[in-house]
């Protein structure tokens, strides 16, 4: 998970790959070499900072033995640094927001379908398990699934104590990253290696690409072992997700959206929205206000949404190409990943690996 709902959409999945000894155990020390510089950051400051961090940690209630066996091994990773520094800020010299056909086409090909029929296929008594236990379609588990790790496949391999110690040093967001790396501890309390706490860069991790500061909270067994391993276990993974999207306010028996025509001489102005959104404000505005169903049939917008269901109006190609009304959970899907293209993409996808 890219920064689920903080950091803006695309965050990096995979990243400079870590060594590999031949025991097949992760060499964390050669991640970034310990001269590294980054801005005026090195290996010595980083050096100088951990006794701070780890009496916050400390104080959070980490094991000694936790403790004692990670801060001797900590590396200071420049290359972390450098690709949170290489993120777009929330504002840029350009407002033009380029068009989604061209993302679809790259994003939401054939062998990501085809992928997650499969997948869809295979699991699906286990996935109608977890669906009716948290109320939200299979499909969408399984896009969702698809789209952070490509069903599992690519889940980073940034060893996240190293790469979250750094950007807590760094300073920048220091509260947030100093709360991912505690929990990241955390997590090696409840018994969970090192050699599994890898992700992206940003601390994104598992199957789900969760935060550790989200897994601690919303991880749950799916398969049933009595253990949440969103690493080793697809179902947990899928579990976990659904747990999340119930969290955030997955309403069951409504749809994420569905894609319509708006009518040529249709009067934009008249349902353009008021709202400020207080997160994500550049994706959010781009929506229509709300109306049901009904109300958009009568202006003209043809649509199969259940009667009396809430939809607001995207067009992200413009006017007169695909648009979508979307429903609240759509919202929560962009709660997973602020984007509209991402959110559209899990949406498409869904409704394709359950065809």
């Amino acid at each position: 998970m890219r920064f689920l709902s903080i950091l803006a959409a695309g965050l990096l999945v995979a990243g400079l790959p870590a060594a590999r000894m031949g025991d097949g155990a992760i060499d964390f020390q050669m991640e970034a070499p310990a001269e590294a510089q980054s801005g005026g950051l090195s290996q010595a400051g980083f050096m100088a900072y951990l006794p701070r961090l780890r009496a916050e940690a400390e104080r959070a209630g980490v094991s000694r033995a936790t403790l004692d066996r990670v801060f001797p091994t900590l590396t200071f990773s420049s290359r972390t640094v450098e690709l949170d520094r290489g993120q777009p800020g929330g504002a840029s010299g350009s407002s033009a927001i380029p068009p989604f056909e061209p993302y679809r086409q790259r994003h939401l090909g054939s062998v990501l379908i085809d992928r997650g029929r499969s997948r869809y296929a295979q699991n699906i008594s286990r996935l109608n398990e977890i669906g009716r236990r948290y109320g939200v379609p299979p499909s969408v588990l399984v896009a969702i699934w698809g789209k952070e790790t490509s069903y599992g496949s690519i889940t980073g391999d940034f060893d996240l104590l190293n790469s979250l110690a750094s950007l807590a040093y760094e300073g920048r967001r220091r509260d947030l990253f100093t709360g991912e790396f505690i929990a990241t501890l955390k997590m090696m309390d409840r018994g969970f290696s090192r050699s599994q706490l890898v992700g992206s860069w940003a601390g994104a991790t598992g199957q789900s690409q969760f935060l550790p500061s989200v897994y601690i909270r919303l991880g749950v067994d799916g398969d049933g072992d009595g253990r949440a391993d969103i690493w080793g276990s697809h179902l947990d993974a899928l579990a976990s997700i659904a747990n999340y999207l119930r969290s955030a306010g997955w309403r069951p028996g409504i749809p994420w959206g569905t894609a319509v025509r708006v009518p040529a001489g249709f009067d934009r102005a008249a349902v353009e929205t008021r709202l400020r959104a207080p997160r994500c404000a550049r994706v959010h505005e781009r929506h229509s206000r709300w109306l049901t169903a009904e109300e958009w049939r009568r202006l003209g917008v043809a649509n199969s949404l259940p009667a009396g269901t809430l939809a607001s109006l995207l067009e992200p190609d413009g006017p007169g190409r695909t648009a979508y009304l979307l429903t609240t959970n759509y919202r929560t899907i962009l709660d997973y990943n602020c984007s509209n293209f991402y959110a559209l993409t899990v949406g498409l996808l869904a409704d394709s690996v359950s065809r």
